[in-house]
């Protein structure tokens, strides 16, 4: 299976358990690969026969932002269901999502969750 590969998306949410982290909000970043078949878009040179990564972004950001969650792992489920839910030709999506500021005590790199959904 080919991929599309997303890295580092930033985006501004207000996800958390933390009352200051609904309120103040903080950044997020996502990696998302979506896993499709890429032979016809790499033959024609046509738009039309892949999916438009700009799209996707879009798609993501909504997603992001559309409601506040206390957890990130429904964050990125609700990621995953938006991009299976407007991209038929995706057959599967793999979400890493990123919080790098949060608030824990220890010195770290970041904090994040993957997770991988497919096509029912």
């Amino acid at each position: 299976m080919d991929k599309i590969l997303i890295k580092e998306l930033e985006v501004y949410a207000y996800h958390g358990v933390f009352p200051e982290e609904k309120r103040q909000g903080q950044r997020f970043l996502l990696d998302v690969t979506l896993h499709l078949d890429l032979s016809r878009a790499g033959q024609t040179d046509d738009l039309a026969d892949t999916v438009s990564y700009a799209d996707v972004t879009e798609t993501v950001r909504a997603a992001m932002t559309a409601q506040s969650y206390d957890l990130i792992e429904r964050a990125a489920t609700c990621v995953a269901e938006a991009v299976l839910a407007a991209y038929p030709p995706v057959a599967a999506v793999t979400v890493r999502l990123i919080k790098p500021d949060a608030p824990v005590d220890a010195a770290f790199a970041y904090m994040a969750v993957e997770i991988h959904r497919e096509r029912k």
